[in-house]
């Protein structure tokens, strides 16, 4: 105890940074929790939450049975494995290539280009994706001088899925390399060194040792992203869906905001919710646990 006070009269300030977040998970992260419990109830407003009836498991069972289950639970999962597979690497892949980029000035630049997506609304990228994609849209101008005949891109449900992955790598490809430019710069300059006077070329370099170098990085953002495997922004689809696309474009969120927003469904659309959070937490742990038995890597 004498420690602990001691230690408190000497980072006092520290103690008190430290208290503002921890408040502040604990006002909106965790005392929100006691919401929860909706999703065994038949949850009315006017009732409250400890008032309204008890329907235990009812809601998750009519998730399970509902038309439209097969359809969210697989997009939602093939949206984050289309992001996994092109999305993860991309930021990896600028950083590699920014770091072997000797010019500073062309550096900063291409920097401050890919960065600059990132603070763009999603609603002003939502804008600029709706009129590119439009039938009189910039890609439909350029594909038809190839011969490709005019339509509306984002009306084909085909696509969707192409077009909201591939925008979202425009606009976060940037700001992704940040921490892998920042892993970069703690490797020993000496590994590059004692390489190259053994003959080693750059593609080799990057293979012995940039890479094993920000392993370790790359498998704790590979974790941290397989932990929301089964999230997927509603904002950025509510705005770019239509009931054209419905069949591979409606996610988990989009739908719990349908059901619980807009028809007030509040008890049903949160037990989709915790259901999907459950989901994550199981896929965090898996890949955290695969991490650790193979690559020594790990959360925990």
């Amino acid at each position: 105890m004498n420690i602990l006070k001691t230690d408190f009269k000497k980072n006092k300030y520290i103690y008190l940074m430290v208290s503002i977040v921890v408040a502040w998970y604990i006002i909106f992260a965790y005392i929100p929790m006691y919401g929860v419990i909706i999703a065994f109830k038949d949850f009315n407003p006017g009732r409250g939450i400890l008032n309204s009836p008890w329907v235990g498991l009812d809601h998750f069972k009519s998730f399970f049975i509902d038309p439209n289950f097969r359809r969210v639970i697989t997009n939602t999962f093939l949206i984050n494995i289309y992001d996994i597979l092109w999305g993860f690497p991309a930021p990896i892949i600028l950083a590699l290539l920014m770091n072997e980029v000797r010019s500073k000035i062309f550096k900063k630049t291409v920097q401050n280009l890919t960065y600059l997506p990132f603070f763009i609304s999603i609603v002003v990228v939502c804008g600029i994706i709706i009129d590119f994609t439009s039938t009189n849209g910039l890609i439909n101008q350029l594909l038809s001088h190839f011969g490709v005949e005019k339509t509306n891109l984002l009306a084909n449900k085909d696509l969707f899925r192409t077009i909201f992955v591939g925008s979202g790598i425009w606009q976060g490809i940037g700001w992704g390399s940040i921490i892998y430019l920042a892993a970069l710069t703690n490797i020993d300059q000496q590994q590059y060194e004692a390489a190259t006077i053994d003959g080693a070329g750059r593609w080799k370099q990057l293979l012995h040792i940039t890479l094993p170098g920000i392993s370790s990085t790359i498998m704790i953002l590979l974790i941290l992203r397989m932990g929301s495997i089964m999230s997927v922004g509603f904002e950025k689809i509510i705005l770019l869906y239509n009931p054209l696309t419905y069949d591979t474009a409606d996610v988990i969120s989009s739908y719990v905001y349908r059901r619980g927003l807009l028809n007030a469904d509040y008890s049903y659309s949160t037990a989709i919710g915790l259901l999907n959070s459950l989901i994550n937490f199981f896929f965090l742990i898996g890949a955290n646990w695969l991490s650790k038995k193979y690559s020594e890597n790990s959360l925990w």
